[in-house]
């Protein structure tokens, strides 16, 4: 399937938010990189904690406060989110070609989202090292995207090549 060749509907970013979150959100962003962001960005989840803006918005704070495992966990919980929103199984490894088909029924732009998360916690797991489950979420992504509009190929090589490194000093270690 090639994810950017649909008619968008409803983007997930027109989702109605509580005024009071998207304020917060407002606000951290006029305060990034100071303490008072973050505590703003949580405050916004805990009003909205399913919102897709509320969500990205932490996601984006702690992915450039080079946080990576806090960033992961937000990734990992909009899988768990739009995975029952677009009825998937909440175990993203045992999504197949039908429930991707039949989630494509419900929302392009929901599942093409879920598959952002999926390269995300991917792209997470690399720069955290964790080069197999990188490669689990990476070429997951990449079964489903004709084309590899995504560019999950690239981190997959990446992977592959940190993951030979990795066992080439090993074995160098243990001779």
């Amino acid at each position: 399937m090639d994810f950017l060749d649909f008619e968008a509907g409803q983007l997930y970013f027109d989702e109605a938010i509580d005024p009071r979150a998207e304020a917060l959100i407002e606000e951290a962003a006029d305060l990034y990189g100071e303490e008072a962001a973050e505590i703003l960005l949580l405050r916004a989840y805990f009003l909205e904690p399913e919102h897709p803006m509320v969500l990205v918005a932490l996601y984006r704070y702690f992915y450039y406060q080079h946080r990576y495992p806090d960033a992961l966990k937000v990734a990992e919980r909009v899988l768990v989110i739009f995975a029952r929103r677009l009825g998937l199984p909440e175990d993203w490894s045992a999504l197949d070609r039908s429930h991707f088909e039949n989630s494509t029924l419900v929302s392009m732009t929901m599942l093409r989202f879920y598959m952002l998360a999926l390269k995300g916690a991917g792209y997470l797991k690399l720069r955290l090292g964790r080069y197999e489950p990188a490669l689990q979420r990476l070429r997951k992504v990449a079964e489903f995207d004709d084309g590899d509009r995504m560019g999950a190929q690239a981190l997959i090589d990446v992977a592959l090549a940190s993951l030979a490194q990795t066992h080439e000093s090993e074995q160098m270690a243990q001779a």
